[in-house]
C-alpha cells in the first residue's frame, strides 16, 4: 500500500525542516517569498 500525505502551513514555519527531520533525507532548504 502506497501513502501520501503533505504538509501544509504557513510560509517560513518549518515544514521543509519537519520532511528532512521525519524522513532523514537532505532537502534543499530555501526563504522563497510567498506572493
Amino acid at each position: 500500500m502506497k501513502l501520501s500525505i503533505g504538509i501544509v502551513g504557513l510560509p517560513n514555519v518549518g515544514k521543509s525542516t519537519l520532511f528532512k527531520i521525519l524522513t532523514k533525507n537532505e532537502v534543499n532548504i530555501a526563504n522563497y517569498p510567498f506572493c
